[in-house]
């Protein structure tokens, strides 16, 4: 008789389970990360790390006088816990500088705009009354300003805010990224809130298809460097970044000099995440629930991970909720104009200065794609939707599964990676 294993797998704001024969499991990839226990008072770790900073004087001490500060934020597509985070950080500043004011912008990068009902659940309305919160909006080309060209040639546009304040302040989260290397730090800046050509130039064809733009990499990573250079030209103060298990909990706070500090949260994640591959012909993963599984854009990330533990041909099964579909309209476009090939061959022909917003993912599926089949798991995306972005659909892991043995055999060995997004696959 054949045993099934169960493991469970985060969807949207639950989990759901996927059931695998015994004798087919190859392995099932989680981190000591993911399974973190939880800090017993994550305000005081956020403290503590406020008034020992790393590479910098504490921030009570760097705020003292400043008039006018600009509090630089993550949207509703990042699980940062800003309703523990901001109000620390603006208790910090005010008990410094009393008559400050303080602005905080919501870096959304090219997301959409974040709604008055997804600020509320984020920060709080307490937090909303007391401060003034601005949604940056890429595209709004009359708020941002050119700094300078970055090493790449790239030009660097910013959002006004950010250099008519006295003192810039970020807060953010680090987790791997598939093409940064890490997320956190510098990318609340670029991409977080620069200008769409920027962000797009940034995420170039060219950039993307470097060697080294892959998760966990940060030296020699031209899209990480270019974004550091973007952090320095507006003289981020401070930063503050934390790390998250896998329930979304702080088990990790960082601050202090922007560089330092978040080399040191990157060290942190790296040292919890990565784990040696397994290699199989089905593997199973998620985009780590919500809020980083609301569209089809954000996948990539952690399909980028099952693709390391992939055998040629092997299939790609993602759960994920695409409660709000493809995501932005740039990407449904390219990810519904053709073939991979064609997706691709489309994409690497753009140069860098006409990157079409949002095309970096639509090229890092179709790479994934001429390799391997994908399987999305969703009740939100459509059957239709999917196979006009080149994947197949399934409403549960179990379908899934049975689908993809029907094209490997039953005999296939199966990888399940929970949380994608909280892996690094060490080669």
């Amino acid at each position: 008789m054949n045993t099934c294993r169960t493991v469970s797998v985060p969807y949207y704001k639950g989990h759901m389970e996927l059931h695998v024969p015994q004798e087919v499991l190859a392995g099932v990839l989680t981190s000591p990360f993911a399974d973190s226990q939880s800090v017993p008072d994550p305000s005081e770790l956020v403290r503590q790390a406020l008034r020992s900073p790393i590479g910098s004087a504490p921030l009570a001490e760097l705020a003292r006088g400043k008039k006018n500060i600009l509090v630089v934020t993550s949207d509703h597509t990042r699980p940062v816990p800003s309703h523990i985070t901001l109000p620390i950080l603006t208790e910090e500043l005010l008990q410094a500088s009393p008559e400050a004011e303080i602005t905080v912008l919501i870096a959304t990068g090219l997301h959409r705009a974040t709604t008055p009902e997804e600020q509320a659940v984020k920060f709080g309305s307490a937090m909303l009354e007391k401060f003034r919160f601005v949604v940056h909006d890429a595209f709004d080309q009359e708020q941002m300003r050119f700094v300078k060209i970055l090493p790449s040639g790239a030009r660097f546009e910013v959002n006004r805010l950010a250099l008519e304040t006295d003192m810039l302040v970020t807060e953010g989260f680090i987790e791997p990224h598939f093409f940064a290397g890490f997320s956190g730090g510098r990318k609340s800046i670029l991409p977080g809130i620069s200008s769409a050509v920027s962000v797009s130039e940034n995420h170039s064809a060219r950039a993307i298809a470097h060697p080294l733009a892959r998760g966990g990499m940060l030296k020699g990573n031209p899209i990480h460097e270019d974004m550091v250079d973007a952090a320095r030209a507006v003289n981020v103060a401070f930063t503050l970044n934390v790390a998250l298990n896998s329930r979304k909990e702080i088990i990790g706070a960082f601050a202090g000099e922007l560089e330092a500090a978040h080399e040191a949260g990157c060290a942190f994640v790296s040292r919890m995440c990565s784990v040696p591959p397994i290699k199989g012909d089905i593997v199973v993963t998620s985009n780590g629930g919500y809020p980083l599984d609301q569209n089809l854009y954000q996948c990539p990330k952690s399909i980028s991970t099952a693709a390391d533990c992939a055998n040629d041909g092997a299939v790609i099964i993602i759960a994920a909720s695409c409660v709000d579909g493809y995501g932005g309209e740039h990407f449904r476009e390219l990810i519904t104009r053709g073939t991979p090939q064609e997706i691709q061959d489309y994409l690497l022909a753009i140069p860098p200065d006409k990157t079409i917003p949002e095309q970096w993912c639509a090229q890092i599926y179709a790479r994934i794609m001429l390799r391997h089949e994908i399987i999305v798991v969703s009740d939100h995306l459509t059957a239709d939707q999917a196979e006009r972005a080149n994947m197949r659909h399934a409403d549960t892991l179990d379908e899934a599964l049975a689908m993809a043995q029907d094209i490997k055999g039953r005999d296939a060995q199966v990888v399940v990676i929970p949380d994608g997004m909280s892996v690094i696959i060490s080669q």
